[in-house]
């Protein structure tokens, strides 16, 4: 088949280059810059990925092609990134940009470049199943990506290879050190592409209105002052900026709720507090990967966050074409505008957006 292989300057495009062309088809690489900020605190550092890129397509004898989609990127993704931020919610933009940037846009461009197939460096599986397409997690469960891919369609599946599905990281490292390429080694990218290495707050605030205001308990006692309430996730500990406070344990303190109205960021001490527990979630603008509903309820379990052990649940018919999620246990930190996933074993059977939780 051609191929058109999408290469990031990362190792983990480079290897599945690599496998492709061990496999004879014949494989071009395009490489996708989407944000064209240029700081020397941050940024997206694509013009080291291009160099990276380039000396492995020249290993391999690959053609390597460029392709600008920041336009793109700001109107399908970052301009989506700020409306769930001013809105409270806490978005996560590596969900969309799959679904419009790189399986859709960037596909396209592929398609344009004769591709039968669009290759990228994703730790995912696809299979066909008669004529449906089934996305499966990938062999190395912690590096598992299916969460971020949970919001692809039948099209998109039918033209994408993930060559490294049936591999570990570490077999991925070995092969790219093994073939002589400089991004054997490289570190693999973290957060959001567009703020790169400055923080976060700093970054939102050329955005979002900030304003400070009240860090209070749960009683209603204001400990504290809060920089901006958009700033803030549930479960968060870490940069609230609260000392001893007379009367209270020696004990951390945790975001439990944030209210955008009266501008009070809510927080109790104790890493287990029951306000930070939901049994229960409604989701929206829900995403079936096989694209026809399964009949509801269904037994399945769920994923709320990267990373998190997928966990027992029933799904159900919600309100307004909604769909409605109740786990067996209780579920830490569940944040509207995240995204909730859901599997039936390595199955991804699709996701949608965390609207609202129930105790």
């Amino acid at each position: 088949m051609k191929i058109v292989v999408g290469i990031s300057g990362g190792v983990d495009s480079s290897v599945a280059a690599l496998l492709l062309k061990r496999q004879g088809h014949d494989v071009q690489a395009l490489f996708m810059k989407n944000w064209h900020e240029e700081t020397e605190a941050g940024g997206c550092r694509w013009e080291k990925d291009v160099e990276d890129a380039m000396q492995v397509c020249d290993l391999l004898e690959i053609p390597l092609n460029t392709v600008d989609l920041s336009k793109a990127y700001w109107d399908e993704v970052f301009s989506n990134f700020l409306e769930e931020y001013r809105a409270g919610r806490t978005p996560n933009p590596d969900v969309l940009c799959n679904q419009e940037i790189k399986f859709k846009a960037f596909l396209d461009e592929a398609l344009k470049l004769g591709a039968d197939k669009l290759a990228t460096g994703h730790y995912a599986r696809v299979d066909a199943a008669g004529d449906r397409y089934v996305l499966q997690r990938s062999v190395d469960a912690n590096k598992d990506q299916t969460y971020f891919l949970c919001r692809l369609n039948q099209q998109q599946l039918s033209r994408t290879l993930f060559p490294l599905g049936e591999l570990t990281k570490s077999r991925v490292r070995a092969l790219a050190e093994q073939n002589g390429f400089i991004t054997h080694d490289k570190k693999d990218s973290t957060g959001i592409c567009f703020i790169g290495e400055r923080p976060f707050r700093e970054f939102l605030g050329h955005y979002v209105p900030v304003t400070p205001g009240k860090i209070q308990t749960t009683a209603g006692k204001t400990i504290g002052e809060h920089t901006g309430v958009f700033f803030y996730t549930l479960g968060q500990r870490q940069g609230l900026g609260i000392g001893g406070v007379q009367g209270a344990p020696d004990e951390p303190w945790y975001v439990v709720d944030k209210d955008l109205d009266s501008n009070v960021l809510t927080v109790a001490q104790g890493h287990d507090h029951p306000r930070l527990f939901s049994r229960g979630l409604s989701a929206a603008d829900f995403h079936w990967i096989d694209e026809a509903p399964p009949p509801l309820p269904l037994q399945c379990r769920g994923q709320t966050r990267y990373r998190q052990t997928d966990q027992p649940c029933t799904v159900e018919t919600g309100e307004n074409g909604k769909v409605h999620i109740r786990f067996s246990d209780p579920q830490r930190a569940v944040t509207p505008g995240q995204y909730v996933v859901l599997y039936d074993g390595a199955r991804c059977l699709g996701g949608g957006v965390i609207e609202s939780t129930t105790p």
